[in-house]
């Protein structure tokens, strides 16, 4: 679920969000898919996905993998 969710976001993923946005948001979940993943919308086009961002992040959150799930769908 926690990598189909990025998928999702990735696909949303305009200039315009990153434009209004300027922000880059890491995550670091627990339990399954856990590990860190990050969207970033301060980089020119924008992105998601697993790992850490390109740039330092201007959020962290910590929180379970089904937490982050929830609160995307």
């Amino acid at each position: 679920p926690v990598a189909e969710t990025f998928r999702v976001i990735q696909e949303a993923m305009s200039e315009e969000y990153v434009r209004s946005t300027q922000g880059v948001f890491q995550f670091e979940l627990s339990g399954d898919e856990g590990g860190t993943w990050y969207i970033d919308l301060k980089t020119k086009g924008g992105s998601a996905g697993f790992g850490k961002p390109s740039v330092t992040a201007d959020v962290v959150m910590s929180m379970s993998s089904a937490d982050f799930v929830k609160m995307f769908t």
